[in-house]
Order: C-alpha cells, then structure tokens, then sequence
C-alpha cells in the first residue's frame, strides 16, 4: 500500500505513472517530417501498466487511448490517458505533449519535446512536466536512445532534476514479428529516493488491421535497497491499435 512517507514518496509522486510509453507516448510521437499533416488516434489495453519498470496499476489491467496531430514540418501535439491505482483516489492519468521530430539522411532521426503528466484527482500533488530528447537509427536493426529530464512538479517541495536515461533496440525476426529490448537507468535528484535501472524484453506479433500484440517481461533492480521493486518481475501481455 502507499503511504505519504518520505520513502513511499518515490513510488507515489515519480514512479507510479505510465503503461511502458515505449508503445504509446515516446514510440507513438516520432513521426516523420516528410508526412502529410494529419490527425490520428490510438486505443490500447494491458494486463499490466508498467513504466519504467514500475505498475502504475498495482498489477491490474489498464485500458488507454489518446488522439496525435503531426504536420509535415515535424511539429506535433497529443494527449494520451489511462486508468492507474496509487492506493488512493488517484484513478487516472491523463499526459500532454507537444514537440518536434525529424529523419536526417542515412535513416538517423531525432525528438524533441516536452510532456505534461496529469492526474486528476489525486490527494497529492502529483503532476509532473517533463522535457526529452531521442535519436533513432536503422542499421539492421532498429536502435533508439533517449533523455528526460523533469522541470517541474505541482508539488513544491519536491526535487525537480530528476533524469532517465533509456536505450533499446528491435528486430524484426520473421514478417509481423519482431523482438526487442530497452534498459532504462532512473536517477533520482531527492536523496531519499533511490536511484534504478529497469530491463524490458519483447516480442510483438503485428496482426494487420486488428492491432499488434505484445508480450512483455520487466525487471526493475534498486540501488538503494528499495526491497520494493529491487529484482521485481513484471510479465504482461497488451493490445495496441492506431486509427489513421
């Protein structure tokens, strides 16, 4: 359960707050900049809404949608929400981004913008604001790298600074199958909270107009004694679809 202890904090107000955005917001808002502008939408659903290693559901399952507009030039905007548990009456995130991407020559493209994480409701000031950076490459395979770094929480007693760090890179092994793998290291500005690196494995079968499904393992390792989440495997499965 969550408490609004000092140590409880770093679950409650930083880590508790994405399905694995590695599908829905980081990998949905890299879009061309050669594309026609356009609006799409997006609905999903999960066993299990892990981010960054972290359930934000306390294990249960998650439904999410969202709605993305990208123009030609690169520049895009979005919102993307879904059902979360804290362990208290914080029942939903609702995020929004906005920034600007590109594909450079060679297949090397870049990201760059700034994300709102909202959650409705909830008895702590949880919401947060968060600006990244990532770059992508194709050479065989398909490899991606990023930064975030927070600039502001409603709550203001708490740090801002905190950054994470995330590499991955997939494969597609056979048509509509592909493999994956992403590390993700978390570090932590507030003192008591502890820093973290997290692995994500994948495999996701792509099934045309239906969707693509994935099956996914996590694992989060704590440096600071966080007996919590320190070697904590997460396996769930999800569904994913985007309306053109």
């Amino acid at each position: 359960a969550i408490t609004h202890s000092t140590q409880e904090t770093f679950y409650g107000r930083f880590t508790k707050m994405k399905l694995s955005k590695i599908a829905f917001a980081v990998g949905a808002l890299i879009v061309s900049g050669s594309a026609a502008a356009e609006f799409s939408a997006n609905i999903g659903a999960t066993s299990n809404y892990v981010w960054r290693g972290v359930t934000q559901t306390n294990d249960d399952a998650a439904i999410s949608g969202g709605v993305d507009y990208a123009h030609e030039s690169g520049f895009y905007l979005g919102t993307w929400a879904s059902n979360v548990d804290f362990d208290d009456d914080t029942t939903a995130e609702v995020d929004f981004y906005g920034g600007f991407s590109n594909e450079l020559a060679m297949g090397l493209g870049y990201d760059l913008g700034v994300v709102y994480y909202g959650y409705p409701g909830a008895n702590d000031d949880l919401d947060f604001t968060e600006v990244y950076a990532n770059l992508s490459y194709t050479w065989g395979l398909d490899f991606s790298a990023g930064v975030s770094y927070t600039v502001d929480k409603e709550d203001d007693d708490a740090d801002t600074n905190d950054v994470y760090f995330h590499g991955g890179a997939s494969y597609e092994i056979a048509p509509t199958w592909s493999v994956g793998g992403t590390v993700g290291y978390y570090d932590f500005d507030d003192n008591d909270a502890a820093d973290y690196t997290h692995y994500l494995a994948e495999v996701t079968k792509s099934a045309g107009d239906f969707g693509d499904f994935t099956l996914s393992v996590s694992v989060a390792d704590a440096q600071a004694g966080e007996d919590s989440i320190d070697g904590d495997t997460l396996v769930f499965v999800s569904w994913a679809k985007t309306f053109d």
